[in-house]
C-alpha cells in the first residue's frame, strides 16, 4: 500500500498533496524533514503530522543555525515539551545533526548542495553516506527522507493525480539520465 492510499485521510492529505515527494530547495525545510523522519522512528506518521506544529515551535522553525547553538537548557526544555516526541536520543540527534549540517554548509555552501553532490546514489550508498555523516539515521529514516524530498522515486503511484505535479517540479530522481536512481 502506498502513501497515496492515505491521501484522503485528515492530516495525511495536505502533506501528500503539497509536500511529499516534491523537491525541497531550502536547507531549513530539509532539516525539518530529517528531524521529523528521525522522530517518526517507531511511531506512526500520523503522530508526527499531528505534532508537526509543536515541533516547529519547539525547534524555532527548524532554523539550523539556531538549533546548532542549543545548550543543555534547550535540551531540557525540549525533553519537557509535550508538543513533541520527548525522546532523549531523538532530541540529541536533532541538535547534533543541526551542528553537522552547519559543517556541511561551511564545506559545500548548503545542505542542499551536499545532497546534490551525492546524487544520484543507489539507496544502499545513501544509507552509508548518512550513517557516516549524521546520527540516528537508520535505513528507513534515510529512505523516507530521500523519497519525501525528491531524491528517490516512489513518493506517489504513477496514476496518482499528484504525480505529474511532482514531475513538473523536476525532482532530482527525475533528472538522472535513466530517470531512476
Amino acid at each position: 500500500m502506498s502513501y497515496c492510499s492515505a491521501a484522503s485521510l485528515p492530516f495525511h492529505g495536505p502533506y501528500h498533496d503539497r509536500e511529499y515527494g516534491f523537491p525541497v530547495r531550502d536547507d531549513n525545510v530539509l532539516f525539518e524533514r530529517l528531524v521529523l523522519e528521525i522522530n517518526q522512528a517507531g511511531l506512526s506518521w500520523l503522530t508526527i503530522l499531528k505534532k508537526r506544529e509543536g515541533f516547529r515551535n519547539a525547534y524555532h522553525g527548524f532554523e539550523i543555525e539556531r538549533v546548532a547553538r542549543y545548550t543543555g537548557r534547550d535540551r531540557a526544555r525540549l525533553l519537557a515539551d509535550a508538543g513533541i516526541i520527548r525522546n532523549r536520543m531523538k532530541v540529541d540527534a536533532a541538535i547534533e545533526n543541526a551542528r553537522r549540517i552547519r559543517h556541511l554548509q561551511a564545506e559545500h555552501g548548503s545542505f542542499l548542495a551536499w545532497l546534490d553532490a551525492h546524487h544520484p546514489l543507489p539507496l544502499d550508498d545513501w544509507r552509508r553516506v548518512f550513517r557516516t555523516t549524521f546520527v540516528f539515521t537508520g535505513g528507513e529514516i534515510v529512505r523516507e527522507f530521500l523519497v519525501s524530498t525528491g531524491y528517490l522515486p516512489g513518493a506517489h503511484d504513477t496514476d496518482c493525480p499528484v504525480y505529474p505535479r511532482v514531475l513538473a517540479r523536476r525532482p532530482p530522481w527525475a533528472r538522472t539520465p535513466s530517470g531512476r536512481t
